[in-house]
């Protein structure tokens, strides 16, 4: 017999208070479709387009200034009572997305449509970087590979937000903040990163490296921790929790989700 429960917003943990992983069904429901072996193309991109609408709203709701405001409506022309009074983000709002190529390309744009509908666009703006993990001859992560990056401007008063799908090992999302902080001029509101699927030591290495970082997932995976662990609330026994296999691929996971999105295999 199936039963109803009643969800909280985000999911139960002990990693601190910047980390916001939902605790949502219907998010969950497309995801696992997503991480399914037999979904495939266009259907992939479709999902990963979905869940980034949902992401992006989620993150201006609930990160992004809000001003009151008075708004004159249609029916002003028939009654004086015809103005809405309330609150609204703030419309002059300047954020920065930043596209980690290539898995990050499609959140990245929809992402920076959202925020183009929702704000002045005149302050919104994307920024490209181009990196890939660099393996040994075993297929394990020893580091980064920087190729160029493209950046439109400055990032002073800004929310920096950075789309990538899987927050694996954290190196690419450590080293792009890194860039920025080191390169390009002006101090940010806040540096955002938002995935599909994150994993503890993600979160450790975040909390290391960019402690300050804000981090909005869909899931955790921790498939490959203790027994201990997996029962109990994530966080409670950080040491035994692991959610990578042995070449820093996310475990449940869903696959190389680069390569996927692009259908390019190499």
């Amino acid at each position: 017999m199936q039963t109803m429960t009643k969800n909280t917003k985000y999911l139960e943990h002990k990693y601190g208070e910047n980390y916001k992983i939902l605790n949502d069904a219907f998010l969950h429901t497309h995801l696992a479709n997503l991480c399914k072996a037999k979904t495939k193309q266009p259907i992939i991109n479709y999902i990963i387009n979905d869940l980034y609408d949902y992401l992006i709203k989620e993150i201006i709701s609930q990160e992004f200034p809000r001003k009151q405001e008075t708004i004159r409506t249609r029916m002003a022309d028939l009654t004086k009572k015809g103005f809405w009074h309330g609150e609204i983000i703030d419309p002059e709002t300047k954020a920065v997305v930043v596209d980690i190529a290539r898995a990050g390309t499609l959140p990245s744009e929809t992402c920076f449509k959202i925020l183009n509908q929702t704000l002045n666009p005149d302050l919104i703006r994307q920024d490209h970087v181009y990196m890939a993990r660099k393996t040994n001859e075993a297929g394990e992560v020893i580091g980064i590979d920087w190729s160029g990056s493209k950046i439109g401007g400055d990032k002073d008063s800004a929310l920096v937000i950075i789309p990538d799908p899987m927050g694996a090992t954290g190196s690419s999302i450590s080293s792009c903040i890194n860039h920025f902080k080191e390169n390009v001029a002006g101090k940010e509101i806040k540096f955002i990163s938002v995935h599909l699927i994150t994993t503890p030591e993600y979160i450790k290495k975040m909390q290391n490296d960019h402690p300050e970082l804000i981090v909005y997932a869909v899931r955790l995976d921790r498939g490959m921790s203790s027994e201990k662990a997996l029962a109990a609330i994530p966080g409670t026994f950080a040491d035994e929790e692991s959610g990578l296999n042995e070449t820093q691929y996310i475990v449940p996971g869903a696959g190389g989700l680069g390569e996927l999105m692009n259908n390019s295999f190499c």
